[in-house]
């Protein structure tokens, strides 16, 4: 009588599944079905039973792979960025994992589509992942250019007046200033346009610093587009026509058009402001407040999910697994066990008997193996495809556009129905 799995010793190479009573009953009945198949009735099969389980673990071990790769591509976008929090540690013939997401369904997020895009608002200055700073300068009559580095200054704040560059940490000579806006005049905190006042009005309520300002006896309807055009042509006016001077960027200073001087002393004004973001390298030792979220600690962090290998998919058991996916289990070891069989026959191609010789089939197991694990893989994989998110929402549109038309055809009751088109 020949020993069951649950009382061999060390019966598989890794012991993932050594304790699951599922995996003890295939197991013993793996060993008689492969003997079976491979014809052992008849001629001998020159398997070890240890052979057969470790092809079964195998077996269990690429189905897993095969889901948590189809997993990994059906929601990397959601999975980049997030706490790997992830332990491949072996502990007692078990993988240790202090978070997994194995058969879990991922709540759906748009951080890596939002951290895509920071990038581009940072360089429109529209957002992203910079602090931007109100800043000045302090002109002087006679003087064309300032250098950004040591004359811009903090306009607001606790720190307002003191040289920029010394009020954010980890900031020096080095670090590059991107220049959003440049005004003529001190920004206001709070700037609004009643759009259904007369352009007048609202002129007036910039002139005299006023949040808002509406004739309260006086009210217009106008189209919208009415409303955006006027809006733009007052910020037009606020910011380019109330100012006789330009200005231009080159490397570390800003060079002002026409040089100050008294008569004209930037319009009144003997400040410049700017709206100004200081760009640190990603992956150097950085100050955690300034920098891109997704970074800490002076350095860029190790524990987010960057890559499929970060990911924490771990072995799927085999309780988790329907029979479906048991039959491929169950088919891919057979194809691993005829590889063994074939490479033990390969050995010893003729074995001399009286009389004559004994071809052996180790080539022929080999082919045989090869292409039915090749075809078991791409036929999984094929279906796996079909399964990923995008794929069945693409399908479930489908359906629902056919249901449509099928609907268009249905007797309704006057009043019962609704018309889809």
């Amino acid at each position: 009588m020949t020993t069951p799995f649950a009382s061999t010793p060390n019966p598989t190479p890794y012991g993932f599944f050594n304790a699951d009573p599922i995996f003890q009953w295939e197991a013993d009945a793996a060993w008689t079905w492969v003997r079976r198949r491979l014809g052992d009735d008849v001629v001998t099969v020159e398997l070890t039973k240890k052979q057969v389980w470790s092809a079964l673990e195998e077996s269990f071990l690429e189905y897993g792979r095969l889901v948590g790769q189809n997993q990994i591509t059906s929601q990397m976008s959601s999975l980049l960025g997030i706490a790997q929090a992830f332990s491949g540690s072996v502990v007692n013939g078990a993988l240790s994992s202090s978070y997994s997401m194995t058969g879990l369904y991922p709540q759906t997020s748009f951080d890596f589509l939002m951290r895509q895009a920071d990038a581009y608002a940072a360089y429109a200055g529209l957002g992203g992942v910079y602090d931007s700073y109100l800043t000045y300068i302090d002109t002087s009559v006679g003087v064309q250019d300032y250098n950004m580095y040591t004359d811009l200054r903090r306009g607001d704040g606790p720190l307002s007046g003191s040289t920029l560059l010394t009020t954010v940490p980890s900031a020096s000579m080095n670090t590059k200033i991107r220049v959003y806006e440049v005004y003529h005049f001190e920004p206001l905190a709070g700037l609004s346009y009643i759009l259904n006042g007369g352009s007048q009005t609202n002129y007036l309520a910039n002139e005299f610093n006023y949040e808002s300002f509406t004739n309260p006896s006086v009210f217009y309807m106008n189209p919208v587009y009415e409303d955006v055009l006027r809006r733009g042509a007052m910020e037009t006016n606020h910011r380019v026509r109330r100012s006789n001077y330009t200005y231009r960027i080159s490397g570390r200073s800003i060079r002002i058009f026409p040089t100050p001087s008294s008569g004209s002393y930037l319009n009144g004004h003997s400040r410049i402001w700017m709206r100004v973001a200081l760009n640190f390298d990603n992956y150097s030792s950085i100050n955690p407040a300034e920098a891109p979220y997704g970074y800490g600690t002076g350095l860029a962090r190790s524990a987010m999910i960057a890559t499929p290998g970060q990911v924490p998919i771990t072995v799927v058991p085999p309780a988790s697994i329907n029979e479906v996916g048991r039959q491929w289990v169950r088919q891919y070891m057979l194809a691993i066990c005829k590889e063994t069989l074939g490479r033990h026959r390969s050995k010893f191609k003729t074995i001399p008997i009286p009389g004559s010789d004994l071809q052996l089939d180790g080539d022929t197991l080999l082919a045989e193996a090869k292409d039915e694990m090749e075809k078991l893989k791409t036929a999984f994989l094929e279906f796996l495809g079909q399964l990923t998110y995008d794929q069945v929402i693409e399908r479930e549109a489908g359906k629902a556009e056919a249901l449509a038309r099928i609907m268009k055809f249905m007797p309704m009751p006057p009043g019962k129905g609704l018309s889809i088109r």
